[in-house]
């Protein structure tokens, strides 16, 4: 057997042995017997995840407004929504680390308070910066509370069957936030100010406190690690999460147009415009290369860390699960499409096509109805024609949904609800997939980490496709994207910009896809050879289990 072998087959027998622990531990505490029995646990639970999810998705449609209030750049509107997944994706793997040890009940309560005061702070907000401040903040609390909300679901039942569905639940409300986030903000945006968007936290986090309290028990010290923190590996992790994401954004400071009227313009000599660009931008040119060269050392030194490390804090060898590594690339690409697809349409939806924020709003609706509605026939259709096959389908029309919004999306609103309904139906069958196969494939003790894993998986690549998009319409487009009227040259500028940004997007999510397929095929045929193995081991023994009976039947 190859070392590759050898470290797929310890990883699926790791947690058959985790289980059985945890389902001894579970027992013990008088494990509820129906998901009724626990809806106060889970309604604390779903609250945390619902507060991750909202918050990734409701602030993007008032990103017009908030730039115009504030007077906001067009990099400054990128890092309000950036900033968030950011330190939400750089921390998620060091507090998850935490949880493990500290406790992961005393933890999410500590972040919730955290997300509470960050989001009352939001009524003094006067600047970006200041809102940005406030992102960051809520980063750090969504890092401390998210990873924990899929682990205590796990640990309050001792049936699989009751894991699952507890599970599917916290997942179908979290789904239901990012889906009604545009949604909501749009209607919300009609009648109050964008500070509410953000205030409503307050009562998200104030319900998830009380059922945790009071539905969960607190961790036992029998259930905790004792090993150290790796925190050198959490700040190399960290350093390397952060810098990928910060890089792009520099690029555009540095070489972009800004919104400076003379510097963005294109009047002028080239001297001037670089003169004037100069002046406007506080990024010199040799920063954003700087950050990309820093996000690779640190990214080599994590790994060398890792394997390295008496304990580290991520055990690169269940990467090479192929369920674990198949499921973080479903997560990615679909997160991906669905973040940067979602930032792209809004802003085409209000400053493109000038409708109102409400107007915009119920244009999103295409992907809310199909999230919402898709989690009823997730299960008809996993039996029907297996969950091989559901997972190419959903993965293929995630990747479809941004090619038709690449290729027809500037042509008008039918092509863009076509692709907001293929990528939410791909974005709903995906999340199930991947995180079934994430949690297959990781020991139970491991659970924290491996969920925190899988969330860092999704947030990585929500800044990613941010960032990617924002990138492309910064770069193409000269002046302010929230001026009041477009020319006929920015008007067109903007339609290259969507289309180069969605098919950035699909080209981005098909190799995640790809990989995941490759790693999924994989994990098949490694089964099946182990299968095979297994049956001619056993024909075998019968065989001669039969020979020896039949000789002495005929003596």
């Amino acid at each position: 057997m190859s070392s590759t072998e050898t470290t797929v087959t310890g990883a699926v027998d790791a947690p058959a042995d985790a289980a059985a622990a945890s389902a001894a531990s579970i027992s013990s505490r008088r494990a509820p017997r129906r998901l009724r029995d626990a809806w106060i646990a889970l309604a604390g639970l779903a609250a945390v995840f619902l507060f991750e999810m909202l918050d990734n998705s409701i602030l993007t449609v008032a990103l017009p407004t908030i730039g115009r209030e504030l007077h906001a750049s067009t990099t400054a509107l990128q890092w309000v929504t950036g900033a968030y997944a950011v330190v939400f994706g750089g921390l998620m793997l060091a507090f998850g680390a935490v949880a493990d040890r500290f406790g992961r009940r005393r933890l999410m309560v500590i972040g919730l308070v955290l997300l509470a005061l960050s989001s009352l702070a939001t009524v003094f907000v006067q600047t970006p910066a200041e809102l940005i401040a406030v992102r960051l903040a809520m980063g750090v609390a969504a890092a401390m509370t998210t990873p924990g909300s899929m682990a205590l679901a796990f640990r309050l039942f001792g049936d699989d069957a009751l894991r699952v569905r507890a599970i599917n639940v916290i997942s179908t409300v979290g789904l239901v936030g990012l889906a009604i986030g545009p949604t909501a903000g749009g209607l919300v945006l009609g009648v109050a100010p964008w500070q509410v968007l953000l205030l409503v936290n307050v009562p998200v986090a104030a319900l998830a406190i009380v059922g945790i309290l009071l539905g969960v028990e607190r961790d036992r010290a029998a259930e905790l690690h004792r090993d150290p923190i790796d925190v050198l590996g959490a700040l190399l992790g960290t350093a390397t999460i952060t810098l990928a994401l910060v890089a792009p954004t520099l690029f555009v400071s540095a070489f972009g147009p800004v919104d400076a009227a003379g510097a963005s313009s294109g009047h002028g000599s080239s001297g001037h415009a670089a003169a004037a660009h100069a002046a406007a931008s506080s990024v010199a040119p040799w920063m954003p290369w700087a950050a990309t060269a820093a996000a690779l050392a640190c990214a080599a030194l994590f790994v060398v860390r890792q394997r390295t490390a008496r304990h580290p804090l991520l055990d690169l060898s269940l990467l090479a699960h192929p369920l674990v590594s198949s499921g973080l690339a479903f997560k990615a690409a679909a997160t991906l499409a669905t973040a940067g697809l979602g930032y792209l349409v809004t802003l085409q939806l209000q400053l493109d096509y000038g409708w109102p924020p409400a107007l915009a709003a119920l244009g999103m609706l295409p992907q809310v109805v199909v999230l919402i509605a898709g989690g009823a026939a997730i299960r008809p259709l996993m039996q029907r024609l297996g969950l091989d096959r559901m997972a190419w389908m959903s993965a293929a029309a995630v990747v479809v949904g941004l090619a038709v919004y690449a290729l027809l999306g500037h042509l008008g609103y039918p092509f863009i609800a076509l692709a907001l309904v293929l990528v939410a139906a791909g974005m709903r069958v995906v999340g199930v997939v991947a995180g079934t196969n994430v949690m297959r494939g990781l020991p139970e003790s491991r659970s924290t980490i491996g969920a925190a894993l899988a969330d860092t998986a999704g947030e990585v690549t929500n800044g990613v496709g941010i960032a990617v998009v924002g990138t492309i319409l910064a770069g193409l487009f000269t002046g302010s994207l929230t001026a009041g009227h477009w020319t006929a040259a920015q008007t067109g500028q903007f339609h290259t910009a969507v289309q180069l940004g969605g098919g950035a997007l699909a080209l981005i999510a098909g190799l995640l896809v790809a990989a995941g397929f490759v790693q999924a095929s994989r994990g098949r045929a490694a089964a099946a050879t182990d299968a095979s193995a297994s049956a001619s081991t056993s024909t075998n023994g019968t065989g001669n289990g039969t020979g020896t009976d039949t000789g002495t039947g005929t003596d």
